[in-house]
């Protein structure tokens, strides 16, 4: 996909993120189609997953402070792993794999950031996100608060850290995520700024 295309639209040209889209392929048994195209015809040979992507134009960022026994942070690679695998039920990256991310050519180690209850320094959230300096594209990969300390507002305090650490590195960010997930994310997204939706379809040809 040529950058124009993409910039016209960032969340309806694509459901990835611009440098997502040009280097990583489609499974020949994976289909992904915007709403717009999207058929339930196709659910006799596809089962579907519907993803949300959002845009953030980094004009007007919410100054959230952190709850009083918290401290925000950096975090190493097993922390990140370790915290991501305990905040999700189906989801999970290995240590290797976050390795992976620092070869990146958007890696930028100022956007993995960690809370920490000061009670004991552990990591109750997180957040990875990356930038794509040629076309100026922040992206959102992994925000995620531990189970016992969601509702505080901690969510909010990554989110909005890390679209601050992009406003003068990027002219705007996107963030996807599956629709049907109980934590609600798109929530949070839009609670912070985020909006210009457009959903897609991630189908998977049944076996």
């Amino acid at each position: 996909m040529d950058k124009q295309t993409y910039l016209f639209n960032p969340t309806g040209a694509s459901s990835l993120c611009f440098w997502k889209t040009n280097t990583f392929k489609t499974p020949a048994n994976m289909m992904i189609v915007s709403d717009e195209d999207f058929s339930a015809n196709l659910l006799s040979d596809y089962t579907d997953e519907p993803y949300f992507k959002l845009l953030h134009d980094l004009r007007k960022i919410d100054n959230v402070d952190l709850p009083e026994g918290f401290v925000m942070t950096q975090g190493n690679t097993e922390e990140f792993a370790a915290h991501i695998n305990t905040a999700y039920e189906t989801e999970g990256v290995t240590t290797e794999e976050l390795e992976q991310y620092k070869t990146r050519p958007v890696y930028d180690a100022d956007l993995w950031i960690c809370i920490r209850d000061t009670s004991n320094m552990d990591v109750v959230a997180s957040g990875i996100a990356e930038l794509d300096l040629e076309i100026g594209e922040g992206n959102l990969e992994w925000i995620q608060v531990s189970n016992d300390y969601r509702h505080m507002g901690l969510g909010q305090c990554i989110v909005n850290e890390l679209l601050s650490r992009l406003k003068d590195k990027a002219d705007f960010v996107t963030v996807s995520g599956r629709v049907n997930n109980e934590t609600q994310p798109e929530r949070l997204y839009e609670q912070c700024g985020f909006s210009n939706k457009k959903n897609w379809h991630v189908l998977t040809r049944k076996t």
